[in-house]
C-alpha cells in the first residue's frame, strides 16, 4: 500500500508544466500601497466593491474600478488586535444574507492572553462603514505559541460557517494538537450562525462528526489533522472545499476537505511519515491530492478554483501560489485522475493571499502591499466597471469603462433569470454605453467583452438588475406521479396575468423538447389562476428521468419559458421521503421532491431562518405517488430557509416528519 502511494506521488510531481502566458497586473495602480494585505473579499451584494484586510486590524473598502484613487476605512479594530509575524486580523467573510442583515465575520489574534477570536460585526446605515461596537464573539482559542494561527473563515454552500485553525505553533506540533479532538487547534470547524443553541452564539450542524459525543471531543470539529491551513476556499460549482496546508520542513500540500476526515498531521507531512508515535493505521488518514517539495518553495498560499469570466482556459483549475518562490500555479483535478500542475507565472512579489470579486475574477494580495490581477498576455483588454440601471419598466441602461485602445467593438451579452448568457448586440469601438429594451420582468445580468481582428478579451464584471413588472407571474409549478393510472400531473398557479394567450406544455424526450399539449390562459387578470395538465406516460412506455416545462405565450406571439421540473419514474418507493432541494444554493427558484407511499394528509411549509412559516407549499390529502414542487423565493430576502414536511397516513396512521435546510443567494 505504501509503495503504491509513493508511485502515485511520482506521477503527480512529474505532471507539472508551464503555460507561460500570464502576468500579474496592478489592479488598482492609483491606490496607495496597503499595509500587509492578508485577505481580499467581496460582500456579494451586487455593489461591485472589494474589501482588503490589513494585518494590523483595519479593513479597507473601495469600488472595484481600475482608476480608483482612494479607499475608505470599513472597520478599525487595531486596539483589539495584536499583529506581526503570523498574528493579526487574518480573515474576513460576509454572511450569505449580508445584503439584508449586514453581518460579517472576522478572525483576529487578541493579546493577554494570546488567543484567536472569531467575531461577528454589523454594518451601519453607511454601507462603507461598520459598527465597531457591534462585536459579538462567537468563539476563542488560546494560542500556546505565536505561529500557526491559520485564519481563514468562509461560508459553505450549506450555509454554515467554516473556520481554520493551525496546530498552535512552535515546530513539529509538540502537543499533538492536530490529532487531539479535544481542542480547536489543527482543525477546520463548522458552526451554524443562523440557529444558535441556548446560551451560545451559534449552533452545531446535525451532521458534524462529533456532535453529541461523550468523549469530550469538540462538537465544532469538521475535519482535523492539519498543521497550518492558512487559506481554504469552496469551489462554487462542485462544492469541494480546497485547502492549502503549510508544511513543516519538506512538503507543502493541497487537500480536499471532507466531513470527519483526518488529514494526518503530525503523523504525516504530506504523503510522508513525520512522527508516527502513537498514530493509528495508515488507513485512518486522508492524504493530499497534491504535494510539492521545498527548495526553493517553502510555504503554500491556498487560492481558489477559477470560475471567473476572463480566463476560460483556467476554469475549473485551482489557482494557488508559494510565498517563498513567488510562483503561481493552476492545478487540475477531477477526483479520479492524478492532479496536473501548470506553472502560470513566477512573479517578482510574494503572494500573501488570493481573493475574488463579485464576477469571480481572481486577485493576488502581495507582500509589497499591492493588489494584482492574474491576466493573460492578451492583445485586447476587457472593459471594467460595468453598471446596469433601470431607466423605465422596459429600458435598462448600461455603462462601462473602455480599457483597450485597439478594439474594433464590444460584445454585449445578457442573461435572464436562470437562462444562459446570449449575445444581444455588438457595438462599435470607443463606445462605453448602451440602452437595452426588455419585455419581461425578472433578474437581468449583463457582461461586455472587447474584440479586434485577432483577439477577444475576457469579460467585464457582471452587472445585475431586476425588473419587477411581470406579464405573467408564475408562483407555483409542481409535478406529481399517479401510481394508480400511470400519469404525470402538472399543476401551476399564476398570481397575475397580462395578455396571456396560454401555455404550451413541453416534454423532454430524445434529447429535445417536444410540445405535448396546450392550456388556454386567462388573458389579463389580477386574480390567482390555477392550471392542470395530465400526461399519460403509461401508454408511451416511459421510464427513468422525465422533464417538463411551460412555454407561456402572449396574444402578440411573444413567449417565455418557465424553469423545468423533473421526476424519476424509477424512484417509486414504499417509504416516505423528502429529498434535498436542487439547486442549493439557489436564485430565485429551486425544486423539492417527495414520496407519499399511501394516501396521506400532507402539509409542507417554507420557514425562515428563525422557524417562522412564510409560505404554505402543500396542505391537502395526496394519493400515493411522487411529487415535485418548484419554489420561487423572488419575493423573499436572501438567506437561510427551511422546508418542513409533515405527512399523516389516512390508511395506517403512520406519521412522517422531515425538515431540510436551503440557502437562497440573490
Amino acid at each position: 500500500m505504501v509503495k503504491l502511494r509513493l508511485i502515485l506521488i511520482s506521477v503527480i510531481l512529474t505532471s507539472s508544466f508551464s503555460l507561460g502566458q500570464y502576468q500579474l497586473q496592478d489592479a488598482f495602480p492609483d491606490l496607495p500601497a496597503f499595509s500587509s494585505p492578508v485577505d481580499f473579499q467581496n460582500a456579494g451584494d451586487c455593489k461591485d466593491r472589494v474589501f482588503v484586510v490589513e494585518q494590523s486590524g483595519i479593513i479597507k473598502v473601495f469600488e472595484n474600478k481600475s482608476d480608483i484613487s482612494a479607499t475608505k476605512t470599513f472597520l478599525n479594530i487595531t486596539d483589539r488586535v495584536t499583529s506581526g509575524g503570523e498574528l493579526g486580523l487574518l480573515g474576513l467573510t460576509f454572511h450569505p444574507d449580508y445584503e439584508h442583515n449586514g453581518y460579517f465575520y472576522v478572525y483576529y489574534t487578541a493579546p493577554s492572553s494570546l488567543r484567536s477570536v472569531v467575531a461577528r460585526y454589523q454594518v451601519t446605515a453607511n454601507p462603507d462603514s461598520a459598527d465597531k461596537n457591534s462585536e459579538v464573539v462567537l468563539l476563542t482559542q488560546n494560542q500556546p505559541f505565536s505561529n500557526h494561527n491559520a485564519g481563514q473563515l468562509s461560508f459553505g454552500p450549506d450555509g454554515y460557517l467554516y473556520i481554520a485553525l493551525g496546530d498552535g505553533g512552535s515546530g513539529g506540533d509538540p502537543d499533538t494538537n492536530g490529532q487531539k479532538k479535544s481542542t480547536f487547534l489543527g482543525k477546520i470547524l463548522r458552526i451554524d450562525v443562523d440557529n444558535p443553541a441556548q446560551a451560545s452564539n451559534y449552533g452545531i450542524p446535525d451532521d458534524n462528526p462529533f456532535k453529541n459525543n461523550t468523549q469530550g471531543y469538540k462538537e465544532e470539529i469538521y475535519a482535523y489533522g492539519l498543521r497550518n491551513p492558512w487559506r481554504f476556499s469552496f469551489d462554487f460549482e462542485t462544492g469541494w472545499l480546497w485547502c492549502g496546508d503549510v508544511g513543516q520542513g519538506q512538503w507543502e500540500e493541497i487537500d480536499i476537505i471532507e466531513n470527519g476526515k483526518n488529514y494526518g498531521w503530525r503523523c504525516y507531512e504530506g504523503n510522508h511519515t513525520y512522527n508516527t508515535a502513537g498514530c493509528g493505521d495508515i488507513s485512518e488518514y486522508t492524504f493530499p491530492i497534491f504535494e510539492y517539495p521545498h527548495s526553493p518553495e517553502c510555504s503554500i498560499t491556498g487560492g481558489y478554483v477559477y470560475r471567473g469570466p476572463n480566463q476560460p482556459e483556467l476554469v475549473g483549475k485551482y489557482i494557488y501560489g508559494d510565498y517563498c518562490s513567488n510562483k503561481i500555479w493552476a492545478l487540475e483535478y477531477d477526483g479520479v485522475n492524478p492532479a496536473a500542475n501548470q506553472l502560470l507565472v513566477t512573479a517578482s512579489v510574494s503572494p500573501l493571499a488570493f481573493g475574488i470579486d463579485e464576477a469571480k475574477e481572481l486577485y493576488v494580495c502581495a507582500e509589497n502591499g499591492r493588489i494584482y490581477k492574474l491576466v493573460p498576455t492578451a492583445a485586447v483588454v476587457a472593459p471594467t466597471h460595468l453598471s446596469a440601471t433601470v431607466i423605465s419598466s422596459t429600458v435598462i441602461g448600461l455603462n462601462w469603462i473602455d480599457n483597450s485602445g485597439n478594439e474594433n467593438g464590444f460584445n454585449i451579452e445578457r442573461k435572464f433569470n436562470n437562462n444562459s448568457y446570449e449575445l444581444i448586440i455588438t457595438v462599435s469601438a470607443n463606445t462605453n454605453s448602451y440602452t437595452d429594451n426588455i419585455n419581461n420582468i425578472g433578474n437581468y445580468l449583463y457582461r461586455v467583452s472587447a474584440y479586434n481582428s485577432s483577439d477577444t478579451s475576457g469579460y467585464s464584471n457582471e452587472a445585475c438588475v431586476s425588473e419587477s413588472v411581470l406579464p405573467v407571474e408564475l408562483s407555483l409549478f409542481t409535478i406529481e406521479v399517479s401510481q394508480n393510472d400511470n400519469s404525470v400531473i402538472l399543476k401551476w398557479t399564476t398570481s397575475s396575468e397580462k395578455n396571456n394567450h396560454g401555455f404550451e406544455i413541453e416534454r423532454y424526450q430524445n434529447n429535445t423538447w417536444a410540445t405535448i399539449g396546450f392550456v388556454e390562459g386567462n388573458g389579463t387578470t389580477t386574480e390567482k389562476s390555477s392550471y392542470r395538465f395530465a400526461d399519460d406516460f403509461g401508454n408511451h412506455g416511459f421510464s427513468g428521468l422525465i422533464k417538463y416545462r411551460l412555454k407561456q405565450i402572449d396574444f402578440d406571439g411573444s413567449f417565455s419559458y418557465s424553469g423545468s421540473v423533473a421526476i424519476d419514474l424509477n424512484f417509486l418507493q414504499k417509504d416516505y421521503y423528502l429529498k434535498q432541494n436542487y439547486p442549493n444554493p439557489f436564485n430565485p427558484t429551486t425544486t423539492i421532491s417527495y414520496n407519499v407511499p399511501e394516501e396521506s394528509s400532507v402539509r409542507i411549509e417554507l420557514l425562515n431562518s428563525i422557524g417562522e412559516a412564510v409560505d404554505q407549499l402543500v396542505n391537502e390529502t395526496r394519493s400515493s405517488g411522487i411529487f415535485e414542487n418548484m419554489i420561487d423565493a423572488s419575493k423573499f430576502a436572501s438567506g437561510v430557509y427551511y422546508v418542513r414536511m409533515v405527512a399523516l397516513s389516512v390508511v395506517s396512521n403512520k406519521v412522517y416528519r422531515k425538515t431540510i435546510k436551503m440557502l437562497y443567494l440573490k
